[in-house]
This record gives C-alpha cells, structure tokens and sequence, in this order.
C-alpha cells in the first residue's frame, strides 16, 4: 500500500481527532524513528465549563474516556504506516512508561511542539491557537517520510499571568517558556501534584492529580469555550 499523509489524516479525523501534526524527531532518541505524529483531541466546551471552581465527575470520567479514545488513535494511526511498510509505535499508555515524576523519555507535548500544533505555556502545558490547553494528547513514532512542520519555537504565553495567578498550589512560577527549557524552571511539580489530589479528593473523592483551573482560566482556552 501506498503511503499517503493525507489518508492517514482522514483517518485519524474520522475517528475524532482535533489536530494532527507531523514533526522531526531526528534529535531525540527514538529507536530510528526520526519522525513523529502529534494528535490532538479536545476536551468538550461543557466539560472546561463545569472545572472552574475545581474537578468534577464529569472532568474525571472524560480524562480517563479520552485517554482510551487517544490509545485507539495511536494504534489506528500506527497499523496504517505499519500497512504501508513503515515501522510505527504508537505511544500508548500500555507502551509509555512514566517515572515517579510523571515524566516520559519522549512527551507527547514535545511531539506537538515539534509539529507545530503549539507552544509550552507558563504551566508547562501544551498551548494550541485551536483550543488552548484544553487537549488531551498521543504520539506516533515512525519512519514513514512526512512532511514535517516547523517546530514551534517560541511561546505567545507574553506578560500572560492568568494561569499562574489562578494556580490553586501556587506552583506555577511565570517563567516564558523557550525550547530545550527544563519542565522546573516552569512549575513546581510536587505543589502542583499534592495541592491536586487534594482538590480532587474534596471534589469527587478520588486520589488523583487532576486539577484542570490552569487549563480553564488560559485566555487560548477560553476563546475555544465561547466561540
């Protein structure tokens, strides 16, 4: 079979996702495949709604609804490049491994840099021009030739202090993001983590890091919801 970017795009449309992106992974370490492809999948309007005064049930059963939706994504987008006679892996959550930081060798956010759909905001979220930060995200790696995007390579975040200011754990520190930046210099990951499973276990009684007010307040966020 043929490979052909724009049938691999409608694919993964079809199936839901909100952005699609291919990047140049050629400096990062990725078992010779030095391409990616970044898919997006926004949250619903009404859901980044109901977060403003904390986590709901509603917030925690999407997170986990569009985790599952992302790995079928990855796996689709992943058995077409295979089909064609690429190598692809597709970033699962079964195939990505986090540390005790929450880190991964290769974040889907740099992948989405990388494609372009968007830049890191002072809360060391992927910000998109489409929908804020209010995406969910995969990755593919793969050898297929794509065309790749330019990465994006600076931050639109400027004097921008929303998300810092609203930041519940005070862990947003207000630093402009810039590529290669380490994730510390942006926010504190122990407040942030600690200061959200305590929200989400006054909320809806789960221990669990979930949040969501940087995501709710940024200003890209909120053009999405009131449009």
């Amino acid at each position: 079979m043929m490979f052909m970017e724009s049938e691999l795009i409608r694919i993964l449309r079809e199936q839901g996702a909100s952005l699609v992106g291919f990047g140049d992974l050629s400096r990062f370490e990725t078992g010779g495949m030095p391409y990616g492809v970044s898919i997006a999948l926004k949250l619903p309007k009404e859901i980044v709604r109901g977060i403003a005064h904390g986590p709901t049930r509603e917030y925690f059963d999407t997170y986990h609804k569009w985790n599952a939706r992302l790995d079928a994504l990855a796996r689709l987008g992943a058995d077409y490049l295979k089909s064609c006679g690429y190598q692809a892996v597709g970033q699962t959550s079964d195939v990505v491994k986090q540390d005790s930081q929450y880190r991964t060798k290769l974040p889907h956010k740099t992948v989405a840099v990388q494609s372009g759909l968007g830049w890191i905001g002072k809360c060391a979220l992927l910000v998109t021009k489409e929908y804020g930060s209010a995406v969910r995200l995969t990755s593919i790696l793969t050898d297929a030739p794509v065309t790749c995007a330019s990465p994006v390579a600076a931050s639109a975040c400027g004097s921008c202090r929303i998300c810092q200011e609203a930041c519940p754990g005070t862990a947003v520190k207000g630093e402009v993001w810039e590529p290669g930046m380490a994730r510390e210099k942006l926010y504190d990951f122990a407040r942030c983590r600690d200061t959200a499973r305590k929200i989400s276990g006054e909320n809806i009684g789960e221990d669990i890091t979930l949040c969501g007010k940087c995501i709710e307040v940024c200003p890209y966020t909120q053009k999405y919801i009131k449009r």
